[in-house]
């Protein structure tokens, strides 16, 4: 993997630090801002709800533009919008912040995911979006816990200082690592662009993402007050809890990178399976301690395995619409990102308690296997996979390939 994709991934650390670190910092804001747990809560939704909207409008936005300049840009903006949210007093504007500092993070992810796969070779997608995302999971095991540990050792306020000063060094490595020039893909209009995202398999990619990743941050948001309400662990165990977490999706990235692009499948099929029983598991035994915390892990290796398969499942089917592909599949993820810690306030918010976001993330991914189903049995769940790759996608999904690994689209005989 070229060094330039790595100095990307150090990027979205700092981005992903900002995204996923409430999760450590609920119910701080809430004391601090007067606001309930599920209002603060929120704060992640309002993020996801601007990367939903963001990412295939910045995409767009920055189709003219270079790489390099719309990446600063973006990466720019962000920074300024948590120095504000730093210093505010206001839950208003601390709200408005993350719809900003989301605008900012969409594009740049957006941009950031087309230009990885353009550093790699065309069969590669999958090895590039893993390192891309390491950065993601890398800052569940380092940066989130961290910013639990600044918020209850200094307050809230210093974990989005944290992040300001994690955004320097990544805007420097963007300018030694990422060409100048506007690339040739601009020159695809948006309209052919935005009929080649009408495929029907692209489209069950992204509500599969959609759903899985609702499952995720439905119980990631709300894993401090499960640990501590629940499993009736002390908060000290908060940050741990989220690395374990983190350090489990970093494990899945990893493993799924590896086979994704040969055996997405396989990949999705069983994670798959084993994501719905470890949300059940956890559910049922969140209330002992020693099962919260390994089912942390668990399925934190499972969540962000199948949603890294996702992702590259998305780049592979969007292969015509080179500058939008990015931009819809960040959008699709963060439609998840945002219904989930939504429906997790809800049901809080209804009386049912702190093992609620549980239960309705298995619902979630419960819903993504009837999806997936019905989508294999039409064809529309057909996986294309690279030249030279294992064919396995045919045996799972319902397709034959010819020689080449093309995916035919037909049911098997």
């Amino acid at each position: 993997m070229p060094f330039g994709l790595y100095l990307l991934g150090l990027a979205v650390f700092a981005q992903g630090t900002s995204e996923f670190m409430l999760s450590g910092l609920v119910p701080d804001i809430a004391r601090e801002m007067g606001v309930s747990v599920p209002a603060a809560g929120s704060l992640t939704s309002a993020f996801a709800a601007g990367m939903v909207v963001g990412a295939p409008l910045m995409a767009v936005l920055a189709r003219r533009w270079s790489r390099r300049t719309a990446l600063l840009g973006f990466l720019g903006a962000f920074l300024v919008v948590h120095v504000v949210g730093a210093v505010t007093d206001s839950f208003a504007v601390l709200l408005v912040t993350r719809v900003v500092g989301a605008l900012a993070n969409a594009g740049f992810l957006a941009v950031a995911v087309v230009t990885a796969v353009a550093m790699v070779d065309a069969d590669a997608k999958g090895r590039a979006t893993s390192v891309l995302l390491g950065g993601v999971t890398v800052a569940c095991v380092a940066g989130v816990p961290g910013g639990a540990v600044l918020g209850q050792l200094w307050g809230w306020r210093a974990a989005f200082w944290a992040v300001v000063v994690l955004s320097v060094p990544a805007l420097f490595a963007i300018v030694r690592s990422v060409p100048g020039g506007v690339s040739g893909a601009a020159r695809a209009s948006v309209r052919d662009e935005a009929r080649a995202l009408r495929e029907p398999r692209l489209q069950v990619a992204l509500l599969l993402g959609a759903l899985v990743n609702g499952a995720t941050f439905c119980t990631f948001t709300y894993l401090a007050p499960l640990i501590t309400s629940v499993a009736r662990l002390g908060e000290a165990w908060v940050p741990l809890v989220l690395a374990l977490f983190g350090f489990g999706s970093f494990v899945g990235v990893a493993v799924a990178g590896r086979i994704a692009d040969a055996r997405p499948g396989r990949v999705l099929v069983g994670a798959g399976v084993a994501l719905l029983v470890g949300w059940g598991l956890l559910g049922l035994t969140a209330g002992n301690p020693v099962a919260a915390v390994v089912l942390a892990f668990v399925q934190g290796v499972l969540s962000f395995g199948v949603g890294s398969t996702l992702i590259s499942r998305v780049l592979y089917e969007a292969a015509e619409a080179p500058t939008l592909a990015g931009g819809f599949a960040t959008a699709a993820f963060n439609v998840g990102g945002a219904l989930g810690p939504w429906l997790g306030g809800l049901a809080i918010g209804a009386g049912l308690g702190y093992r609620s976001p549980v239960w309705m993330s298995a619902v979630l991914v419960g819903l993504a296997l009837v999806v997936g189903g019905a989508a294999r049995r039409t064809g529309a769940l057909a996986v294309r996979v690279s030249n030279g790759a294992h064919a396995d996608s045919a045996h799972v999904d319902g397709v034959r390939s010819d020689d080449s690994g093309r995916a035919l689209g037909q049911p098997m005989e």
